[in-house]
This record gives structure tokens, sequence and C-alpha cells, in this order.
């Protein structure tokens, strides 16, 4: 079996070439490269990928800008193996990376989201420990080895608080072309993409064998829609349609956490003095309503 691996890249091309270095480096040979170029400005990348000569590896440059949904999207039209994952174009794969994928499809084959064990870096490779990260880890993350979540314990998990980071996962490609990323939530797609997965009754599988590096940057996309408030009103309006989806499926426990979305609010509260020092209003007003709003 090989692991078909797409990086969808707009970004720093010598984070984007550290991130091809990982995958060239996996124990495991069974793996297939395809980087989707969504018209970065900088010739270098293409210059350099042309000369690549390794037949894994495929360099294509797309002819013009999609964003970074629709670039997902061309990933998943592309792909042609049973499993893909979509790397992110700074993150890096451990050497063990394919080997751990492998052996839990093998081992869960009907699993359709499979999250290996993953520490933070920062912009500069080193391993970090952020508060947020630290909740996933000690309050989130499931206990006791290798779990697998299915359905409503699956969902009522992720609305608890979402502990997958999404370059690291590995997908079933069927389910992603059965199941879309859904319009105007461009914060949080990847949340309610899985979420919907969950809602579709599909199983997602940890495995707790360290095999991903996931790069967080301290002036990241992300952060920036914290600051400006985005991030708190695409999500309050997602946990709304969440809960009304359990609540049609008589998932009473998944409703509750999706309505009381208690980390949610707490996790507000540890970014008031950040938005503050920002002096956005709008931001500040999107905050405060995500720690109060019902």
């Amino acid at each position: 079996m090989t692991l078909q691996i797409f990086v969808p890249f707009w970004g720093d091309p010598d984070l984007l070439f550290e991130t091809i270095d990982s995958v060239r480096a996996q124990h495991n040979p069974a793996w297939e490269l395809t980087i989707i170029d969504d018209c970065y400005p900088d010739e270098s990348v293409a210059a350099r990928l042309s000369a690549e000569t390794d037949p894994r590896i495929t360099y294509l440059r797309n002819p013009a800008n999609l964003g970074i949904t629709e670039n997902y999207r061309e990933a998943i039209r592309r792909a042609t193996a049973s499993h893909i994952t979509i790397l992110g174009c700074d993150d890096l794969l451990h050497p063990n990376y394919v080997d751990v994928i492998l052996g839990a499809i093998d081992r869960h084959p009907a699993a359709d989201v499979i999250q290996p064990g993953t520490q933070v870096i920062d912009e500069h490779g080193s391993v970090i420990r952020p508060l947020a990260d630290r909740v996933k880890r000690s309050v989130l993350t499931p206990r006791g080895g290798e779990r697998v979540l299915a359905g409503e314990q699956m969902a009522t998990s992720l609305l608890r608080g979402d502990w997958l980071y999404w370059p690291s996962l590995t997908f079933r490609t069927e389910t992603l072309r059965r199941i879309d990323f859904r319009e105007g939530l461009p914060i949080i797609q990847d949340l309610a993409l899985l979420i919907d997965i969950a809602f579709d009754g599909g199983a997602l599988v940890y495995t707790p064998e360290l095999a991903f590096s996931y790069r967080r940057h301290g002036s990241s996309a992300s952060q920036k829609t914290l600051l400006d408030g985005r991030r708190f009103r695409d999500e309050r309006s997602y946990y709304k349609l969440a809960r009304e989806l359990a609540k049609k499926r008589g998932w009473r426990r998944t409703a509750r956490v999706a309505r009381v979305r208690l980390l949610g609010r707490l996790h507000a509260v540890t970014e008031v003095p950040g938005v503050l020092r920002h002096g956005d209003s709008a931001g500040l007003k999107s905050t405060l309503a995500h720690i109060f709003a019902v």
C-alpha cells in the first residue's frame, strides 16, 4: 500500500523544502508526494523542483490562484490512492510517519481519519508547549494508548475541544470525496469537516506514537483571526449549527457540549489581554461575545 501525500503550497520556500526533505527521509519508502503550488510569487520553487529526480515527487502549479480551501479540493480531486495526507507546507513528518499511518490503517481498515502523536514547533523548529497545546494534550487527547472514536463519541470529543492537528491527519480518500468542506466557514473548516464525518457515522483512530511536528507561528494567520474576532465569530456560528444537527439525531450529550462551549469560552478569556493590546474593537466585541453569549 502507498500513502499519497499532498502539500498545497503558499508560503516560505525554505520551509517547504524542509517539509519535502522530511518526506524524503521516511524509513518506509511506500509514499508519493505531490506539491500543488497555488501561484506563489517565487520562481525558485518551480526551478528547484523541476530538477527533482525522485519519481515519487511531483510538482504542479495551478494556472490561477485557487485559495486554500479550493487547493485542498484540488488535492482530493488528484488523489488516486485509498488514503491521503494533506500536509502543511511548513510542517514536518518524522521518519516513522508512513510506518505509523500504514500500521494504523492495517489495524483499523474501516477508519476514516487517523491522528498520530504530534508535537508543536515554532518557526525555528524548536519544540514549544503553548497553553492551548498543553490543554489539548492533558485534558482533551484520549488516554490509554491507541483509541477509536466514532459517530456520537467522536463528535462530542471534538466539540468539547478540537485536539486534532489538521496537517498531521490521514484520511480515507473516499470519505473526503463524499463529505466536502462547508462553505462560509474558512477559519474552522477543518473542524467542521471532521464533525461532519462524525455525523456521517465515521471513525477516528488516535495512535499516540510521536510521528509529526506541527509548526505554530507567533504571527500566523490563525492568530490574526483571533485578534480581529473572525475566529470566534466563525466558531460560534458553527457550534450553533452543530448543536442543531446533534439535536436532530438525538445526540443529547453532543448537543449539550456544543451549547456550553466551555473550553471555547475559557480560550476566549485567555485571549482578552492580547486583543486589548491589539486595539481592535471588533475583535474585543467578538471575544466578549464568545465568553458570555448563550
